[in-house]
């Protein structure tokens, strides 16, 4: 179980409860897909949703918000005196950096890596190349088995280190393999060790592994909400815990300030105010852990305030935008003025004094009585279309397609529907509620786990699959993979003369990767 924070309602944090739930409102407006929300000021939790089948103790991926992790791990060999920032990375991996011949990649630094001003990114994404071991694949000039042609896996080419912003995954993973190699620990065992254990991180946090057996240091964090919250509070208190220095705070000023500019474009956005050594800077003098899909812990220095959250919005392009700007709006805004009461644990409800914000506890109620309705996003549209009696159990073959399905069929009862469908691994059915989930195994096999593009036989992830009609001759399933990897399936199915028209597409790292196209009946 995670370390047991401290209890108080908003207003007692100076945040009124109706702003809580305005914020609420505002992401349920935007039909985001949100798994957690928790707000802590001063150390104590004011507010803290889940959406089922998620919960506190639930440990959930958090994708690129593990780069913040291995930049405290940085932090911990740079005072330890076992690394220098300028030191450059071919002086910690000898023979790997033999494989490159590109000079600027020797001339790349342990604190270019930090800033993401990396010397190149490689010519293919790993989770495609599916190399035997990631930290050589890194190095290898150019990447065995790179593909040409492809502006997603092909790099913009070398770049002098320190000069530009350019987002390198790889590059943390390399961090973190440093780490591991200079500590012979494993990546979570040694952030256990020095701080985790000691701020109450609980022992279900964990990070997956990648080829080759080091941590996946870039993106394979899993944990709680309250994790994220704890570890973010740690950093605010300066790296303290009960009155002991765990983390130099002068790293931590440097790691959470502007190290380099990232607005490449010119166009100011919510995360275009700088990047430090693995955390983005945001809104007034703020600062964040983002991951893939909204997995985010933002800090607001100024008001001793946390914001924690998950989801899965993939493909969104406003999603963040909707999430962090509508908090400094709608919550932070509402802060101005306001101070938190003190807190004794032996008061009977944990607090006492007087909030410049009433007192009354209506707000509260009522704010916490509206987030126990919201439900985890599911299709939008009408429940039911007359068109169900004359293709329920109906057969569709299709002509070929990129998703490989031969032939498909779909069958309505009073409270879903079940898309069935054969393809490459056989017979596969996929139940959908009316507008609302159902939770079950997705009916693909053969899918990661533990270690990265490392496939497990029979291996299925979870999911939630909700079904609407948008017309009534288009139905569409919303699936939403919900596992240690997250990852979204949208699919629409058009009727027309009798015959059906079908699209499939993804949001999904490296999975997925054949519910993808279109086809149509014979």
């Amino acid at each position: 179980m995670t370390k047991s924070i401290a209890r108080i309602t908003p207003e007692q944090a100076g945040i009124p409860s109706k702003a809580i739930r305005t914020y609420l409102e505002t992401l349920e407006a935007h039909h985001l897909s949100t798994h957690s929300v928790l707000i802590e000021r001063a150390g104590k939790i004011c507010f803290e949703h889940y959406w089922a089948p998620f919960d506190a103790d639930t440990p959930h991926r958090m994708y690129s918000a593990t780069k913040s992790l291995t930049s405290i791990a940085i932090g911990l060999l740079l005072q330890d005196g076992l690394i220098h920032l300028d030191d450059p990375i071919s002086l910690y991996f000898p023979e790997e950096i033999k494989l490159t011949k590109n000079e600027a990649l020797h001339r790349q630094t342990i604190r270019n890596m930090l800033t993401m001003t990396t010397a190149r990114l490689p010519l293919q994404h790993w989770m495609y190349a599916r190399p035997a071991d990631r930290v050589r694949f890194y190095f290898e000039d150019p990447a065995p088995g790179a593909k040409s042609g492809s502006a997603e896996d092909i790099s913009c080419g070398t770049c002098e280190p320190g000069t530009n912003f350019r987002y390198d995954s790889n590059g943390t993973f390399i961090l973190g393999a440093l780490v591991e190699r200079l500590t012979g620990m494993k990546l979570m065992d040694f952030l256990r060790a020095r701080i985790f254990d000691r701020i109450g991180v609980s022992s279900k946090a964990r990070i997956l592994t990648c080829p080759g057996g080091h941590s996946w240091a870039d993106s394979g964090l899993l944990c709680t909400t309250r994790d994220l919250a704890l570890i973010g509070r740690f950093l605010l208190n300066g790296g303290t815990c009960d009155g002991e220095q765990l983390l130099d705070p002068e790293y931590i000023r440097a790691a959470t300030a502007k190290q380099v500019d990232n607005n490449s474009l010119g166009i100011e956005d919510w995360n275009t105010y700088g990047y430090g050594y693995q955390i983005w800077r945001t809104y007034r003098n703020s600062w964040l852990f983002w991951g893939m899909g909204s997995q985010f812990m933002l800090c607001v220095p100024d008001k001793d305030l946390i914001l924690a959250a998950t989801g899965d919005n993939q493909g969104n392009p406003i999603d963040m935008r909707v999430l962090i700007k509508s908090f400094f709006n709608l919550v932070v805004s509402e802060t101005e003025g306001q101070s938190i009461v003190p807190f004794s644990e032996n008061s009977e409800n944990g607090t006492r004094g007087q909030s410049t914000v009433p007192q009354s506890t209506v707000p509260f109620q009522e704010l916490m009585a509206y987030a126990d309705t919201l439900k985890l996003a599911a299709a939008r549209g009408e429940k039911a279309s007359p068109l169900e009696e004359q293709i329920s159990g109906k057969i569709w073959h299709l002509e070929p397609n990129p998703m490989g399905i031969t032939h498909l069929r779909l069958e309505f009862t009073e409270d879903g529907g079940t898309l069935f469908y054969t393809n490459e691994q056989g017979d596969k059915a996929l139940p959908f509620g009316r507008c609302e989930n159902r939770f079950y195994d997705f009916p693909e096999e053969n899918y990661d786990d533990e270690i990265g593009t490392v496939p497990v036989p029979g291996h299925k992830y979870r999911c939630a699959a909700s079904g609407a009609w948008t017309s009534p001759d288009k139905l569409f399933i919303s699936v939403q993979v919900i596992d240690n990897y997250l990852g979204r399936l949208n699919i629409n199915i058009g009727f027309t003369d009798g015959r059906i028209g079908l699209h499939m597409n993804k949001s999904a790292e490296a999975f997925l990767e054949n519910y993808q196209g279109y086809a149509a009946s014979t």
